[in-house]
């Protein structure tokens, strides 16, 4: 009767687990919806802001922005790595990390000072536990990134480069790609150089627009916006990419679950039988012997 009572309190165990597992699920997924429209919606603005920016250096005017140079040297780095407060979302943490990883050694190797930042707690508890110093950590974005709270960050950035005092900014990403594909990877934010090759679909010395009052003074406008939508950008795939990793590892823990309650209530039922089956038989052996 021991191991009976063991099997049904293992069940009762795994199916308290399952309920977990499943609500997690149901959340992830909410989460999930709401994040990739806004992940959707930075997307296409992102690319016609792209757009607008290469139609302006293309525009036939000696237009130029410092965030669109590269630097002729280049000193100092910072490299960005966005990660989750939470764990429970299957290999989402650790390929941005060993993608970040990757990226500080080649920095660390070719420019002098190079500055760790690290948003999300998981993050933050992997570089410590590598002993690796980090300059700056945020754990205060979650599965909805503001604008303004990224805007912050990205007036930091920009302010730096401006001084002198920044010359390359790196950020360690998951890119989504699409429900069923997000990549970890690494991007270069500043300078800004691949906004000035963009294709606008317009011809070197040609221009789709008109500019009042002037491209110049409008690359000044937009050039520093491109940068802090894209960097939004990041930060809203990363939310996206998070919650379909959960919502993944969830469901498939819940899908175990179910399996291995189905086991155990298999093996379970054997025990029983045989348990009732070995009584029967003892009550039957008593009564032959009062026979007997």
């Amino acid at each position: 009767m021991a191991k009976a009572r063991a099997l049904d309190k293992r069940r009762r165990s795994i199916r308290n687990i399952r309920k977990i597992t499943r609500t997690m699920e149901l959340i992830a997924t909410a989460r999930f919806k709401r994040a990739m429209d806004r992940a959707h919606a930075a997307t296409a603005y992102t690319r016609r802001m792209t757009a607008l920016v290469a139609d302006l250096a293309r525009s036939g005017l000696e237009v130029s922005h410092p965030l669109l140079a590269g630097r002729s040297e280049t000193r100092s780095a910072i490299l960005l790595v966005l990660t989750a407060n939470r764990g429970l979302c299957g290999g989402y943490n650790g390929n941005v990390q060993r993608a970040a990883v990757a990226r500080l050694a080649e920095l660390q190797a070719t420019v002098p000072q190079v500055a760790l930042e690290v948003s999300g707690k998981r993050g933050l508890a992997f570089f410590r536990y590598r002993k690796q110093p980090v300059q700056e950590s945020f754990t205060h974005f979650e599965d909805k990134p503001a604008f303004a709270e990224v805007e912050l960050l990205a007036n930091r950035y920009l302010d730096a480069y401006a001084l002198g005092q920044l010359d390359r900014l790196d950020v360690a990403y998951t890119r989504f790609e699409g429900i069923g594909k997000q990549v970890a990877t690494v991007e270069t934010l500043l300078p800004l150089e691949s906004l000035a090759g963009a294709d606008g679909g317009a011809a070197p010395g040609e221009s789709q627009y008109e500019f009042l009052p002037s491209a110049e003074s409008i690359l000044e406008e937009v050039v520093p916006a491109s940068f802090k939508i894209k960097l939004f950008k990041c930060f809203l795939d990363a939310a996206v990419s998070e919650q379909i990793a959960r919502m993944v590892a969830m469901k498939s823990a819940t899908e175990n679950a179910t399996k291995l309650i189905r086991q155990i209530s298999m093996t379970y039922n054997r025990a029983r039988q045989s348990q009732i089956t070995a009584e029967i038989l003892e009550v039957l052996g008593g009564a032959e012997a009062l026979k007997g």
